[in-house]
């Protein structure tokens, strides 16, 4: 069966996504791959499928900050951070933020901390918002092979039945900017 996502089929995104299954998509930048943030299993799928080990940490992508709300502690914010952070957002720039004890460590690894964007590219706040929270985001390649920034590259490398949202991605050059949300320390060049 081809599970291939038309352009415009959000909703059949969010099956493939209730099903605890794996999705391609674009960023800013480079096609993500994604999943349920609350689904071990799905998470898992995803780390198996990228050969990357749990204890690395992952990020999640989401339509606006209310998204992230469940993952993430921000109490800890002063005003000039709070600035600092919607001052860049919504756009390609993920921010670490402590995670809440709640979170579960399929997502933080072995930190206590949890990256998180809300992205700026229309068809992943589409996303976001239809399936009603925010999604495990990391580049889509398989280990030892650059980031896919087309849905032709996805289909190279995943395989052409492999579910896929179909669109452009952002256009930049580099993948997000990684910063603490905290101390501002920039952990990767956007």
């Amino acid at each position: 069966m081809n599970k291939n996502l038309p352009t415009d089929s959000i909703a059949a995104a969010v099956a493939v996504l209730n099903k605890e299954n794996v999705i391609a998509y674009p960023t800013e930048a480079v096609f993500g791959v994604g999943c349920d943030p609350d689904s071990e299993t799905a998470v898992m799928r995803l780390l198996r499928l990228k050969q990357r080990p749990v204890d690395k940490g992952l990020i999640l992508i989401a339509a606006d900050f209310k998204q992230l709300r469940p993952y993430i502690d921000d109490t800890m914010l002063n005003d000039a951070q709070r600035e600092a952070i919607f001052g860049r957002w919504p756009g390609p720039v993920t921010f670490v933020f402590p995670a809440l004890d709640s979170t579960p460590r399929w997502l933080t690894g072995r930190f206590n901390s949890l990256a998180v964007r809300v992205t700026d590219h229309p068809l992943v706040v589409a996303l976001c918002n239809a399936y009603g929270k925010p999604l495990v985001s990391t580049s889509a390649n398989l280990s030892g092979l650059p980031p896919c920034r087309t849905v032709e590259e996805v289909r190279a490398q995943f395989g052409v039945d492999f579910p896929v949202v179909e669109g452009e991605t952002g256009g930049r050059l580099n993948p997000s900017e990684i910063r603490d949300a905290l101390t501002g320390e920039l952990f990767r060049q956007g």
